[in-house]
């Protein structure tokens, strides 16, 4: 085999490209893995998953020692300050490391990193342009790995300066006096706390009736006034119609969602959180006849193949939730059956969390959607308010819900 041969290439290296490629290698394949990035780990290591949850961890610190938290449990600490470039630079160190850590596992286990970006011109061709690593490679099987972008909307453009996905949210010189965030989702509502905790006063603009869409609605409602409490407001049923960028802030049109009179919102920074869309651009999926569904993800089936044979595809680009830990078990599963095992998922217990205090976690179906199937069920819950434990820290507010099949 050439040294620009494999027996499986990778496009991507985030949660699933990276763990279907040590995978892989383990089972004697071998790999090479292409991303774009300089750094190893996707958009959940680099610009994601972790540096919002070092943020998080952070602001929180901040707000027990500022708020008064600590003073209620005889720790005075003075007057507190924020020291918001140690506070990034702490993140960044974070980053740095777990990014390193993958780069020792790639050579750990003899898989090939390619640096630049992948296109693939036939089955089992793949094309690398503008990075360290050009050139032309063959392997008998691509994964496609390649994760998904911010989503915008219309009359909105992202600048990531004033008006900022996720990204940009994540690497702010300052504390905006006002910050609008764009979707209430679990991305909207983390950075949106954040910023709140570190003395933004934050305003949470979401179109539908209800935060957090696809979470169990109790949960979900229960969870916003309790974030309320924490200083957060919201606008449901609102639709944001232009966001514009000026020299001091943005201006934001919006109206409500069923139609009425437009309303302008004033903001330092606009935070745009209104989901992601797969990445798939550029990868050459419409010359080699890769179907996808109409909402844009690659069609795969129960072996992750497209519908070419011998590509393959994972994570945030298939159906599913587009989360790190789907798609590392996505990618565990699909090298596994291209080496013969029996790879597997249960999508039902897929667990999803949103980080914010308290923090909201789900596993299994929710209880709209055993309603909605005609489920018959059986619903318990406990208050943490008649918790020792959670008295005891002062983390009281919440409640665990489980839902039980009624006949078992």
């Amino acid at each position: 085999m050439s040294e620009n041969s494999f027996d499986l290439i990778i496009i991507g290296a985030g949660p699933g490209g990276y763990v279907a490629a040590i995978r892989a290698a383990q089972l004697g394949m071998n790999v090479a893995c292409v991303e774009k990035r300089a750094s190893l780990g996707g958009t959940c290591l680099n610009v994601g998953c972790i540096p919002s949850k070092a943020l998080l961890n952070a602001s929180e610190h901040y707000a027990d020692a500022a708020g008064g938290t600590l003073a209620a449990l005889g720790v005075d600490v003075g007057a507190v300050k924020l020291d918001l470039p140690t506070m990034m630079k702490g993140k960044d160190t974070i980053v740095t490391g777990l990014t390193s850590g993958i780069d020792f596992l790639f050579k750990k286990n003899k898989i090939t990193r390619l640096q630049g970006t992948a296109r693939i011109t036939a089955p089992g061709k793949v094309s690398v342009s503008d990075g360290d690593d050009a050139g032309d490679y063959t392997a008998e099987k691509i994964l496609i790995a390649s994760g998904s972008h911010a989503s915008s909307l219309p009359g909105i453009t992202i600048d990531e300066t004033r008006i900022v996905s996720s990204t940009g949210g994540l690497t702010l010189s300052s504390v905006p006096r006002k910050m609008v965030v764009i979707g209430a989702g679990y991305i909207g509502l983390e950075l949106g706390t954040v910023w709140s905790r570190l003395g933004a006063e934050v305003e949470v603009i979401e179109f539908l009736p209800r935060i957090l869409p696809g979470m169990d609605d109790e949960i979900a409602k229960k969870f916003m006034a309790m974030a309320k409490k924490q200083g957060l407001s919201f606008r449901l049923k609102t639709a944001v119609k232009s966001a514009k960028a000026t020299k001091s802030g943005v201006t934001l049109t919006v109206e409500p969602a069923g139609g009425g009179d437009a309303e302008t919102i004033k903001a330092d920074i606009a935070l745009v959180a209104v989901g992601r869309h797969p990445a798939t651009d550029g990868l050459g999926l419409d010359d080699i006849g890769v179907a996808l569904s109409d909402r844009g993800r690659i069609k795969v089936d129960g072996r992750f193949e497209t519908s070419v044979d011998d590509i393959y595809a994972i994570g945030d680009v298939i159906d599913g939730p587009m989360l790190a830990h789907k798609a590392e078990e996505d990618g565990v599963a699909a090298v596994e059956m291209m080496a013969g095992h029996a790879g597997h998922v249960d999508y039902d217990l897929v667990p999803g969390i949103v980080y914010t205090a308290p923090e909201v976690a789900t596993l299994g179906k929710s209880e709209d959607a055993l309603k909605d199937a005609g489920i018959a069920y059986k619903k318990g819950s406990f208050p943490f308010s008649a918790n020792s434990r959670a008295r005891a820290q002062g983390h009281s507010d919440g409640f665990v819900k489980i839902l039980a099949d009624a006949e078992t």
